[in-house]
């Protein structure tokens, strides 16, 4: 059984983790979906939503892009980090448990710079 979440704007990966509307949550077995769930982002804090999603299970986290805070944090709980995506929610999980997507380490490093596109931050 693997959790996989999904930082996600209206079903598609989000282009910044913390700022995303929700957080679509995978339950998955045998490289098959059984579950879909969408959970409100319940807030951007420094530190808190890896926690939350950690609490919540979660193995793998989707996402376009993401400071290097929280990629620390993911990495202390042992969640998989995938950034630099784009597409379909659904679509991404799916590559994901087919062994297609691979994170491309767009990873913020200052949320000043929000238009920095080439590294996937921005959005």
């Amino acid at each position: 059984m693997l959790k996989i979440a999904v930082a996600s704007d209206n079903k598609n990966v989000s282009g910044h983790f913390g700022h995303c509307q929700t957080f679509e949550i995978f339950e998955t077995d045998k490289g098959a979906i059984l579950t879909e769930k969408s959970v409100d982002n319940p807030g951007h804090k420094p530190g808190f939503l890896p926690n939350f999603l950690n609490d919540l299970g979660v193995n793998v986290i989707i996402s376009g892009g993401m400071g290097g805070g929280a990629v620390d944090i993911f990495n202390e709980h042992n969640i998989e980090v995938i950034v630099g995506v784009q597409g379909k929610a659904r679509d991404m999980v799916t590559a994901y448990l087919k062994g297609e997507l691979e994170s491309t380490g767009s990873v913020c490093h200052e949320h000043a710079h929000e238009h920095e596109h080439e590294h996937g931050c921005g959005e």
